[in-house]
């Protein structure tokens, strides 16, 4: 007998109350493509007909999303690659409870229309008092766009800017392409390594929507350097009538004692700067946002640009905004903050177990970073779990990862080592840390 007559219907494999229960949970055209590649591994003979529910079961991904949860043991506490900055559980309850029906444009009380997010606008405008007016965009790049389109845009207008601070991030991101698209014109002045006060002092006039400055937060020049300060930018700002936009990238709403040399929105303010843009998912800790402060009129010419329309951030960002303002200290900021003995204490827990399962591994001193185009230069002394290379690739995408039993983890290499960094693993990441290396010890 042909046994691929003895492969099961689709019907009666989808009738499966395993096969049932995935369905609600990922959805029917996932396990359905599950069913139909075992029936066709049936029909070429790799497994039997007998066989086709269980393996169906068994290619079934964890959840409906290829998005692969992550421990970030790179010692790079805002890894872009990894999503930037992990949020915290109360910012994960606020997302959750927004994810159906909320009243994110409704006042329940009188049963009118409300201000759309009032509750993160509200908690932004309460970390950031030097700041008259707020608000939000879906990130950093929009917030300089809806700037550059509000009140310079297509024109004579110009944006005055040191050519020092005209920066590229990753992927290929370039500042003056930004700027440019919006139909503004840059008036660039100084040079790569020195930008005096005089040199903004000729450039701006009556043509000039306004200065910039951007703080260059993924590098750093040394030596023959110059560069002008946010008090001088606004008094020259001040006698032309033009206001000081400064972007400062990371996130940091106020000043950091482990970081000396990065801008805070609230010094900025308060050094004179008019509007202040930065991102929600660096040193904030939160989701990613473009966050707007300073000068209710420019705030409120922004917001009323039709452009602010399509930049606009959704509930579940608006949710988690709030939370991570308003609630306990964010996993960025814990890690931040992190004592290194603490963290050599940790990693001496963790390498006894693994020992004692077989494994070769080590504690050893490290130096971690805080990523995403931040406090470059920075170092973190840190404590880091080290092992052999042959395990990260394991460790990344394992079975037991690709089941969603355990997280992937993801360590950095160094002279033959896999360091398992642990100031940007949080302590309640240690078990599940230690059950992954403990699967790819027993497998």
């Amino acid at each position: 007998m042909d046994t691929r007559r003895l492969v099961p219907r689709t019907d009666l494999l989808l009738a499966d109350p395993r096969l049932a229960a995935a369905e609600r949970r990922l959805g029917r055209a996932l396990v359905k493509a599950a069913v139909g590649r075992a029936q066709q591994r049936a029909r070429d003979g790799q497994i039997g007909p007998d066989q086709v529910a269980d393996a169906a079961v068994a290619e079934l991904p964890a959840r409906a999303t290829a998005l692969t949860p992550v421990i970030n043991a790179t010692g790079v506490l805002v890894h872009t690659n990894l999503g930037r900055a992990p949020l915290s559980a109360a910012a994960v309850d606020a997302i959750a409870a927004a994810a159906g029906h909320c009243d994110l444009e409704f006042d329940l009380a009188t049963g009118a229309r409300a201000r759309r997010g009032g509750g993160a606008l509200d908690a932004l405008a309460r970390a950031v008092p030097a700041a008259e007016a707020v608000a939000v965009v879906n990130n950093n790049a929009a917030a300089l766009v809806l700037a550059a389109t509000a009140l310079a845009g297509p024109g004579s207008a110009e944006i005055v800017v040191s050519r020092g601070e005209l920066i590229e991030i990753g992927d290929r991101f370039r500042l003056p392409d930004l700027l440019t698209s919006t139909g503004a014109t840059l008036r660039e002045v100084g040079t790569t390594n020195r930008t005096t006060a005089a040199d903004y002092a000729e450039a701006t006039g009556p043509r000039t929507a306004f200065i910039l400055k951007v703080h260059p937060s993924n590098f750093r020049i040394e030596g023959f350097t110059a560069a002008v300060g946010v008090p001088e930018l606004a008094e020259l700002g001040d006698s032309h009538g033009v206001p000081v936009v400064f972007d400062i990238g990371s996130g940091l709403l106020a000043p950091h004692p482990l970081l000396p040399g990065e801008p805070s929105a609230a010094t900025a303010l308060r050094d004179g700067a008019a509007l202040v843009t930065a991102s929600g998912d660096k040193l904030l800790g939160g989701p990613q946002a473009g966050l707007l402060l300073g000068r209710a009129d420019l705030v409120r010419r922004l917001t009323r640009h039709p452009l602010a329309r399509a930049l606009r951030v959704d509930k579940l960002t608006l949710a988690a905004l709030e939370a991570t303002l308003a609630g306990p200290v964010p996993p960025v900021a814990q890690a931040l903050a992190a004592d290194p003995a603490s963290l050599f204490d940790r990693a001496e827990r963790i390498v006894v177990r693994l020992v004692d399962s077989g494994l070769d591994a080590r504690v050893v001193s490290a130096v971690a970073a805080v990523g995403g185009g931040g406090a470059p230069g920075v170092e973190l002394p840190s404590a880091a779990v080290s092992l052999p290379e042959l395990l990260a690739v394991p460790l990344r995408c394992g079975e037991w990862v690709l089941s969603g039993e355990l997280p992937a983890v993801v360590g950095r290499l160094e002279a033959g080592r896999l360091l398992l960094d642990l100031r940007s693993v949080l302590p309640e990441q240690d078990e599940p840390l230690v059950a992954a290396l403990l699967a790819v010890a027993h497998r």
